[in-house]
């Protein structure tokens, strides 16, 4: 299986950390990783998503040149999902959207921890698209830009923690890391809280592997 996640902000290293965390999960799969270079530095809501759609559409036909079994959107807000699914040779889906049906079908109710409050109207959007808004507990602003919490640094760790922990406290039985770039954080914060901790990262690629072997 080649699956491709295609980081629609410009931010590389979010690219590579992305990558390296699908890999991880599903070893036997060629998993690539193209960065939008035509995007802003990072989405942040609405706006900044709309800013990267230009840049999407273009790496589609260098997509099916590459003979990708799946595509993956590495951006929690699904940025561009309906319109690249509608566009695409092959299945794409998102992050936000794995990490969303895994927490309905395996947990029955979760939250979403995200970044800034810009963000909480386009997750509950996308929940509320997919018929999940009565399975989703809240979601969670942790205040912390994207950019900071690609970082990891101690702060931004103890203050995401502290974020799944009211999310807990909000009902919910697990917890959606509501930014790609919290992906590589996932084991740290599992170990400063009660939460089950889903990563839309490594949903994903799990969900791309039954997308695959079910067409098959």
């Amino acid at each position: 299986m080649r699956l491709l996640y295609i980081n629609p902000n410009s931010t590389a290293s979010m690219t590579e950390q992305v990558v390296g965390v699908a890999r991880a999960a599903l070893p036997e799969a060629e998993v690539m990783g193209w960065t939008n270079d035509n995007g802003p530095p990072a989405i942040q809501g609405a706006a900044d998503g709309a800013a990267a759609l230009p840049g999407l559409r273009a790496l589609l036909p260098k997509a099916k040149d590459a003979g990708v079994d799946v595509i993956v959107i590495a951006c929690f807000d699904d940025t561009g999902l309906e319109e690249l699914r509608a566009a695409a040779h092959c299945p794409v889906i998102g992050i936000g959207q794995s990490a969303y049906t895994l927490g309905a079908l395996a947990f029955g109710a979760f939250s979403v921890v995200t970044t800034l409050p810009v963000s909480v109207p386009v997750l509950e959007e996308n929940i509320t698209r997919l018929g999940l808004e009565g399975r989703c507990c809240s979601v969670r602003a942790s205040g912390l830009g994207v950019l900071e919490v690609e970082d990891g640094s101690e702060p931004v760790r103890a203050r995401l923690a502290a974020e799944i922990e009211a999310a807990v406290a909000d009902g919910a039985k697990a917890v959606a890391l509501g930014c790609a770039g919290m992906a590589h954080l996932r084991a740290d914060l599992a170990t400063r809280t009660s939460a089950a901790l889903i990563d839309g990262v490594v949903a994903s690629a799990h969900l791309a592997r039954a997308i695959t072997a079910s067409l098959a």
